[in-house]
């Protein structure tokens, strides 16, 4: 197990009641559920900018999709007017 350090907190007494009530009921010491408390808060913390990243990048790709679109577009255009061109023997 990693070594432990002894750190000082301080919380509203509103706060602490709701913690030794959770505490109780669910057969912990304080320290276990602090662990715990911040365990989580970090993973969420992670998960949130991992998100974000997610969210960057895919607004990103949709930029880069919607240009590339366009030229394929673009491309599409000019190779049907040439093929409609040679249809009607007006090259």
């Amino acid at each position: 197990m990693a070594q432990t350090k002894r750190i000082m907190i301080s919380l509203p007494d509103s706060l602490l009641k709701e913690i030794d009530g959770i505490v109780c009921i669910e057969k912990k010491n304080r320290s276990q559920f602090i662990r715990e408390a911040m365990r989580l808060y970090i993973r969420e913390r992670k998960k949130m900018q991992m998100n974000e990243s997610l969210k960057i990048g895919y607004e990103e790709m949709g930029e880069i999709n919607s240009i590339i679109a366009e030229l394929g577009l673009q491309n599409d255009t000019k190779e049907l007017l040439k093929y409609e061109a040679r249809l009607t023997g007006c090259e």
